[in-house]
């Protein structure tokens, strides 16, 4: 199932880790096949050295695994939000670069430096927000 999909994303995931863009398994990019209504994503937690094609996971629109002997990444659900409020992206990729995280664990926005970024947004790029006492308390639940 989604075969051509499940090696153009095992594909970008290796890349990220030959560009340096990710940091033991964090990260992870993912497609969806819009016919199907099918995403395929990185498993949880499986290293990146020797991942194969066969080791992704292919989840619906609500997250359920359809096929894959690993779980879905933990950011499925995020990358099922973007792609249920972009019909029009075929892809997403999440990273944990080192500078990029350092960066945003100081919640600080990323101001335009020079024109190739502002080739591609205008303004500070928006990082992220602190997270609430109750979010980091679900987060430990969660895990």
């Amino acid at each position: 199932m989604l075969e051509v999909l499940k090696k153009q994303v095992c594909d970008a995931n290796l890349e990220l880790v030959k560009h340096g863009l990710v940091v033991l398994t964090w990260g992870n990019a993912s497609g969806i096949d819009r016919a199907e209504n099918l995403v395929v994503i990185k498993p949880s937690g499986v290293p990146y050295d020797g991942m194969r094609p066969e080791h992704m996971v292919v989840v619906d629109m609500d997250g359920n695994k359809v096929e894959g002997r690993f779980n879905p990444s933990v950011d499925t659900p995020a990358h099922l939000a973007l792609y249920r409020a972009w019909p029009e992206i075929g892809g997403v990729v999440h990273t944990h670069s080192h500078y990029a995280t350092c960066w945003a664990q100081a919640c600080r926005p990323i101001p335009c430096f020079g024109t190739t970024h502002a080739d591609f947004a205008y303004g500070d790029v928006p990082v992220t927000i602190p997270l609430s006492e109750q979010e980091i308390a679900d987060r430990k639940a969660e895990s």
